[in-house]
């Protein structure tokens, strides 16, 4: 090699070796950038809730099939599950109005449809009542069935976020903090409670602490709120003898499944015998009335048994997906109500998964709730549908979705499901008199009547000083003298 070979090669740039990322990396960004789209939130609620929806068809299809049947009133296997399908059509245009409706509207409704809801619960509790499983909650319509508690949460959870709102600049102040909010949920939870129903007044109690939450209650009401709450379930737990066996069963750890134990019992059974990837679908024996109520309560013991540990945890993770995306859309808006609103509902609903996975595992005392979008149920399915389509409609308020959806048009779901541009939000013109947070809103506020001098004032005034007003006069007509006379000059 000569000399100028080897000074070009020392004089040359190194090539640098290019290092190729691990599929970790890759997969990361890749989903870093989808979830910095403009409509990352509102998709993902779409596909959260038709994958959670399909999952219920294809368990209550597999759950029902057993009970469905009875030769001596003629009804066939498939007499539940068609029921559980007009349910899920009726879900799909509910959700189809909560994400269409604008949700001002909802906010000026939200008072009238909680009025409504307190005189369902007391019409619910008179003899035009239907009683269900030893709780007179239910309003029967021939074939149809409809339980007001669901209805009365996101009533609660609409008009609650606000008044919380209206009271923002005064919240600090505990009677403004929790009248008329903290009443009318208490009032909500003694009808409920007289029905008697404890997995309603629990969750309409959720939802009372998540408006607090995210309406910047201070932490110290919380634990009172908590103290109580343990009283109360302990109070309601002894005036009733089967709540008592439900939480003394729990409390022991009774393995005798003929006592009250007996649905707990048999859902540990089913989730052992699940394994880890299931007995497959319809093959679990939980149909065959070895777990009652199994397509209601206890339809996650029957995804462990036919599906397994990989079926469970596919769905504890979906759950997981509806809060990181609720909570993400309640932090990405900036109007108030819809960010109290989100926060509210996302916390309720896996709130009511987890209590529903919680004692079906064996971790809380049986209380009677509904796994959302899974379990079979009319109004619950259809309630949730609702908040699922208000959750959608939150996310396309987001400011980034708002400005894509009034620039760039409404996209392909928007044209299908003909969805109106959504409006900026414009914060409301503050009043006078109100007090800011801020020293700029008292600096700007016109100072009171007492601080102005008096037309009698500026007589006296001018009585006793009436060489500086003379003076003043003189000197100001002397200014406009001079100007007279320079512009005279001027055109001159």
């Amino acid at each position: 090699m000569t000399a100028v070979e080897e000074r070009k090669r020392e004089t040359a740039p190194r090539k640098r070796r290019q290092r190729k990322e691990s599929p970790f990396v890759a997969f990361r960004t890749a989903l870093t950038a989808w979830l910095s789209r403009p409509l990352a939130s509102f998709h993902l609620v779409l596909a959260l809730t038709g994958v959670l929806t399909v999952i219920g068809i294809v368990m209550v299809l597999s759950a029902s099939s057993v009970a469905s049947y009875n030769p001596k009133t003629g009804t066939g296997v498939y007499a539940q599950f068609s029921k559980h399908l007009m349910f899920v059509a009726i879900g799909a245009v509910v959700f189809w109005i909560g994400l269409r409706v604008p949700l001002e509207r909802v906010r000026r409704l939200s008072a009238t449809a909680t009025v409504v809801c307190l005189g369902l619960l007391v019409l619910v509790l008179t003899p035009l009542g239907s009683e269900v499983n030893g709780s007179q909650g239910w309003f029967r319509l021939g074939g149809f069935a409809f339980q007001p508690v669901e209805a009365a949460k996101v009533a609660l959870a609409f008009w609650g976020a606000h008044i919380l709102v209206i009271k923002y600049n005064i919240i600090n102040q505990w009677r403004h903090l929790l009248v008329p909010v903290v009443p009318i949920a208490l009032l909500m939870f003694a009808l409920v409670m007289m029905q008697p129903d404890l997995g309603g007044t629990i969750t309409l109690a959720v939802v009372l602490m998540a408006l607090l939450w995210f309406a910047g209650a201070p932490k110290r009401l919380f634990g009172v709120i908590l103290a109580g709450g343990l009283a109360g379930i302990l109070v309601l737990a002894i005036i009733a003898p089967y709540r008592l066996a439900r939480v003394m069963s729990f409390v022991s750890g009774d393995p005798d499944t003929s006592a009250d134990g007996f649905q707990a019992n048999q859902a540990k059974l089913a989730l052992a015998d699940g394994g880890m990837f299931g007995k497959g679908l319809g093959q679990g024996q939980s149909n065959w009335g070895y777990l009652p109520n199994v397509q209601n309560d206890f339809i996650f013991a029957l995804i462990g048994e036919e599906l397994g540990f990989i079926g469970c945890v596919v769905v504890l993770g979906l759950f997981a997906g509806v809060a990181v995306v609720g909570l993400r859309i309640a932090t990405r808006n900036l109007d108030p109500w819809i960010r109290i609103v989100s926060g509210t509902l996302t916390v309720f609903l896996v709130a009511q998964a987890g209590i529903n996975i919680g004692y079906v595992v064996g971790l809380l005392p049986v209380t009677g709730v509904t796994l959302p979008l899974i379990s079979y149920g009319g109004t619950s399915l259809v309630i949730t549908m609702l908040i699922m389509g208000i959750l959608a409609n939150a996310a396309r308020h987001e400011p980034e979705a708002v400005a894509a959806l009034r620039s760039q048009g409404p996209g392909k779901f928007g044209r299908l499901l003909r969805l109106p541009a959504p409006e900026p939000y414009r914060p409301p013109a503050k009043r006078k008199g109100t007090a800011a947070r801020g020293g700029a809103a008292k600096a700007a506020r016109p100072a009171p009547r007492t601080a102005r001098p008096s037309p009698a004032q500026e007589r006296r005034r001018s009585v006793r000083e009436p060489g500086r007003r003379t003076a003043a006069r003189t000197a100001a007509n002397r200014g406009t003298a001079k100007r007279g006379t320079a512009n005279r000059r001027g055109h001159r």
